[in-house]
């Protein structure tokens, strides 16, 4: 465990981009494992590098993200337009702010990102993108903002694989 925290600490965009890479990727090919009801590879290995390429790119905005909407936060209460919180109101509103100014943002550009491998224009489904911002990031990334500041992307990364999961079994193919 020393070694991760060491690394997360000394190399904080580093570990962010490989974390993201790693398992958002993961989080996408289990979807897909899910729906088809099996364990295949559902990508091109160009696809594959482009699509971990693309996660490793949005760990880095949304390390920044945290970061800057802490300080956001911060400087909300410290102007009065907040309360003092305890640790969980202060996490839950951290969470629905980033979540529903910047995830809005994240959402789109990851299927522009996605479109863009593709050649493709596919705005299908963006909506439920959309909507697990409220039902899915928030509760997550409350309890996220919970931990302390160096296991946090790691848990937004795992939490990328628990959404490829669940999106998986409610695409799942009826039989």
């Amino acid at each position: 465990m020393n070694w991760y925290l060491n690394s997360v600490v000394n190399y904080p965009l580093l570990t962010a981009v490989v974390q993201f890479a790693i398992l958002g990727t993961l989080g996408e090919f289990i979807s897909f494992w899910i729906v088809r009801k099996k364990f295949y590879n559902p990508f091109s290995w160009p696809e594959i590098f482009w699509k971990m390429t693309e996660w490793g790119f949005l760990a880095v905005l949304i390390k920044y993200a945290f970061i800057g909407y802490q300080g956001f936060i911060d400087s909300l209460v410290a102007h009065h337009f907040l309360p003092e919180m305890s640790v969980f109101f202060r996490s839950l509103a951290l969470s629905v702010a980033m979540n529903l100014q910047f995830g809005m943002l994240l959402v789109i550009f990851h299927r522009i990102l996605d479109n863009v491998f593709k050649r493709d224009k596919n705005w299908q489904n963006i909506d439920k993108g959309l909507y697990s911002l409220i039902w899915f990031w928030v509760p997550a990334h409350t309890i996220t903002f919970i931990l302390p500041k160096d296991f946090q992307i790691g848990l937004a990364a795992l939490w990328s694989v628990a959404l490829g999961a669940i999106l998986g079994y409610f695409n799942r193919k009826r039989s």
